[in-house]
């Protein structure tokens, strides 16, 4: 006989909702959060169970972090695994979405980029583990404190199309004074093509023209990224 666990089944220690209330969310697992989604396990899985099988299906290298996949995996993915139906996938997919639109929506720090690190991180959220190129700007203050990150465009595989009075005119509607360029690669190589340094370029001689300083085009990509302005001698020119 096939049975479904439920949260409610397992021992005290092991239920992630009281865990959660008792001890915070940061406590838990990966795999104790898609639980508390998933409400119920599946055959002889309970839920934290059935999370575990979720993420060693995406992930099944065990060195690998499975959360990029998870990022924007599909529904029709999710319910090939054993357990998990329209009622699970969806309601993982459902938390996904949220939990990115909280977190885009979130007001700017007034972080001082002292590094392209500093700069990286903070676009990271908008460009890295994507599957198709995206073009973002970070907007800085007089002293290169971000005031905002702003997606300009999304490409296609390998392409993202921009207009410098596009990424000019944002940096202008939001009071920046200065800003940093990112663009991902889905492939996860961050050496600069041929068109980022064409566009790169071309974003120099704007920033000039309207006294609006480019301090740096980063690409990120896999969780890595390139500085082009450490790499190239575009500032120079």
């Amino acid at each position: 006989m096939t049975y479904s666990w439920r949260i409610k089944d397992l021992s005290a220690a092991d239920r992630p909702r009281e865990r959660l209330l008792a001890q915070g969310v940061s406590a838990l697992s990966n795999a104790e959060l898609l639980a508390i989604l998933l409400g119920t396990g599946s055959g002889k899985l309970s839920a934290v169970g059935l999370g575990q099988l979720i993420l060693q299906t995406i992930a099944p290298d065990e060195k690998a972090d499975p959360l990029p996949h998870l990022q924007n995996i599909a529904a029709e993915t999710l319910m090939q695994i054993p357990g998990v139906g329209p009622a699970k996938a969806t309601t993982i997919l459902a938390a996904i979405e949220l939990g990115k639109r909280v977190f885009f929506s979130r007001p700017p720090d007034r972080t001082e980029v002292t590094a392209p690190s500093i700069a990286a991180n903070a676009l990271s959220h908008i460009l890295m583990w994507q599957p198709q190129e995206r073009l973002a700007v970070l907007l800085l203050d007089h002293r290169n404190r971000i005031i905002g990150q702003k997606l300009i465009t999304i490409g296609t595989v390998n392409e993202t199309i921009a207009h410098p009075r596009d990424i000019f005119g944002e940096v202008l509607r939001q009071g920046a004074v200065k800003l940093i360029l990112g663009h991902n690669h889905p492939s996860g190589n961050t050496d600069p093509s041929p068109e980022d340094i064409k566009l790169t370029r071309q974003l120099l001689q704007a920033a000039k023209i309207l006294d609006i300083p480019l301090l740096d085009h980063l690409i990120l990509g896999n969780g890595t990224f390139t500085s082009m302005r450490s790499v190239t001698n575009l500032w120079e020119e």
